[in-house]
């Protein structure tokens, strides 16, 4: 029984155990700066993809889209800065505040503007090319063109567009971006983000800007048109902007040997330092931004019945009258074509827009139907219950479309809207709920916003009114985005024919 007792107990003679703390100390030391230096390290890579090798981790982890293209109706909200104001904005910066400024807008393009704080900054007006440079493996952006444009109305601003595309473009581009040919950005048909802000040697700001539409341009003057691509990877270890100091002086010197060529008036030349005392006339050869517009089906027309012909009675429709030819009765398949084409008139108990006629398409001078944004855009329009297949959700599935995106899907929207606000051609609506708006701004049911853009000829419901649409008669989802607030921004359009 005392052998049980003791069984325990250390045999005479051994030494007894004991735990080696600071080994022990050392380790768990080890593991919280292993663990501390693992966080600091993952914020540094995945808060930072605008930095070159936290970029190139990415790519390889496969954690970061490559840009995507936007529509002209769905661009990240944003405001347009003419040269004047692009300059009163990055010329008083500092060094460190240009550069904190330029980290985000490079973190927001290479983020598709998923996350972004405030207002995407675009560019809009007149620009003159002074050297063009073809994009290769030892730029940021590996294929196309950029062209290095001075400001028309301002000499203080200088411009670099960037025009990524496929190699097979690039000869037509380099026709067609020649040096004195205007740039015309204009608020209706382009979307052109600034990228990145530099200033140069002699003081001036230097402006990177991407057009996010990837569209088809062409010159007023010429006949070839190119198609811009998002650019497939980037290599942001050649640093920005893509005009180094050399080449940009050497650059305005060809230009300027040029210029002595030609003769021009005193009111178009750009001094730096003094703005122009009026705004420079239009040029005669300028790049434009062209998108051809889906074909307009014209419904069948059926003729009207000849004035010589009577009208058959119902009771003898089935027989001819003696001595009265047959005629030809309109076949079956002509009927279903002008049955398909002629839409069905909807009636509507809610305050909803009405179909105004529709303006014809301009047309380019070679005859090329362009897409028209004055007053809404020209998007193809369907009867109700005719729109193509795709995923119909609730505003409560929201949230899980802004977390994991549309995927390439059409999704579509129901639900009953209250109309907050309304423009030309847009309507900001709202979730309607029978919860009180005090109940629902504590409960967190007022961050949802809806903001629907209608298509030319539409007229936007008031505000006020209540909206419904269903699975018959929905909007289409083209992006939502979540802020850090969870304010969501759902933007859609109108599809369906009155």
């Amino acid at each position: 029984m005392a052998q049980e007792f003791f069984r325990y107990e250390t045999p005479y003679g051994r030494p007894p155990q004991r735990v080696n703390y600071f080994a022990w100390t050392v380790v768990i030391l080890l593991l919280t700066g292993f663990a501390f230096a693992a966080w600091l390290g993952s914020f540094y890579i995945f808060w930072q993809p605008e930095r070159p090798d936290s970029y190139r981790l990415l790519r390889k982890l496969h954690r970061i889209d490559p840009p995507r293209r936007f529509e002209l109706t769905a661009a990240p909200a944003g405001e347009f800065l003419n040269p004047k104001q692009l300059h009163d904005r990055y010329a008083p910066l500092g060094e460190a505040e240009l550069s904190k400024t330029n980290s985000e807008l490079a973190r927001n393009y290479i983020r598709n503007f998923q996350q972004v704080h405030g207002l995407v900054p675009y560019v809009v007006g007149r620009f003159r090319i002074i050297e063009v440079h073809q994009l290769g493996s030892a730029d940021i952006f590996t294929s196309g063109m950029v062209a290095l444009a001075a400001a028309i109305d301002n000499g203080e601003v200088l411009l670099e567009h960037v025009y990524p595309a496929d190699r097979r473009d690039v000869p037509l581009m380099r026709q067609t971006l020649a040096p004195g040919l205007e740039i015309t950005l204009e608020r209706s048909h382009d979307i052109s983000a600034v990228i990145h802000g530099d200033r140069t040697a002699d003081g001036r700001i230097l402006i990177t800007a991407m057009p996010l539409l990837y569209g088809t341009y062409t010159v007023t003057r010429g006949t070839g048109t190119f198609s811009l691509e998002p650019p497939l990877d980037l290599n942001l270890a050649a640093g920005w902007p893509l005009f180094k100091r050399e080449e940009l002086r050497a650059a305005e010197d060809r230009f300027a040997q040029l210029r002595q060529h030609e003769p021009a008036a005193p009111s178009t030349i750009a001094i730096p330092g003094i703005s122009p005392s009026g705004t420079p006339p239009p040029s005669e050869n300028q790049l434009v931004r062209v998108e051809p517009a889906l074909p307009i089906e014209t419904p069948a027309v059926t003729p009207p019945p000849s004035k010589t012909t009577k009208p058959t009675p119902a009771g003898k429709a089935g027989k001819i009258a003696k001595n009265q030819k047959p005629t030809a009765i309109p076949s079956a398949t002509a009927m279903q074509v002008a049955k398909a084409n002629t839409p069905a008139p909807t009636l509507s108990t809610s305050p909803l827009q009405t179909l105004s006629p529709t303006p014809a398409p301009i047309l380019a001078a070679d005859g090329t139907a362009l897409a028209s944004t004055a007053g809404g855009g020209n998007w193809k329009t369907y009867p109700p219950g005719k729109m193509p297949l795709g995923r119909l959700i609730a505003t409560t599935d929201l949230n899980q479309v802004a977390d994991r995106g549309l995927s390439g899907e059409r999704t579509y929207l129901k639900g009953q809207f209250v109309v907050n606000f309304a423009d030309a051609n847009k309507a900001v609506l709202r979730p309607r709920s029978r919860m009180p708006d005090s109940v629902m701004l504590l409960a967190g049911g007022n961050s949802t916003r809806i903001i629907v853009e209608y298509p030319a000829g539409y007229v936007p419901p008031k505000p006020g009114s209540i909206v419904s649409r269903d699975e018959v008669r929905p909007f289409e989802i083209t992006e939502v985005r979540k802020q850090e607030d969870g304010q969501l921004n759902v933007f859609a359009r109108e599809i369906m024919q009155p």
